[in-house]
């Protein structure tokens, strides 16, 4: 994928649903069955679609700035903190009251970062692949 356009969709795509996917098994995890929790992994997909979005457009504004997997990962995980910021998500609202709903919070972020690592990791060993076979 030598396009970084091509490149940095398919990353936002892959992180969007790694996202949504871990939300749901904290779901999952939680045993939760409220009807406004179980849709937590749906906005968790229509809030990465947003940041998608939102980078896609800043990738195409500053592409000659945004030319590793590194830096795409790390302005998609930005503005999705961000956003979770923005949006009301605090974790730490579950260390002043031992609820469900702020353990919730709590794994959002750290979903966020486990997917980053797992980005981070994947792209380490392609490199490492890339750079033994030259």
């Amino acid at each position: 994928m030598k396009n970084i356009i091509m490149r940095s969709l398919v990353i936002f795509i892959v992180m969007s649903l790694l996202n949504a996917q871990f939300s749901e098994w904290t779901l999952h995890f939680l045993k939760e069955k409220s009807d406004g929790i179980a849709l937590v992994p749906i906005g968790v997909l229509v809030e990465c679609i947003i940041v998608t979005i939102v980078s896609f457009i800043t990738i195409l504004i500053f592409r000659k700035n945004y030319n590793s997997v590194l830096k795409i990962v790390a302005l998609f995980e930005i503005i999705y903190l961000l956003t979770l910021i923005i949006s009301g998500t605090n974790p730490f609202a579950y260390f002043s009251n031992k609820t469900d709903v702020g353990l919730l919070a709590l794994f959002l972020y750290v979903n966020s970062l486990v997917v980053f690592l797992i980005i981070f990791v994947f792209n380490l060993l392609y490199s490492k692949i890339i750079s033994s076979k030259n």
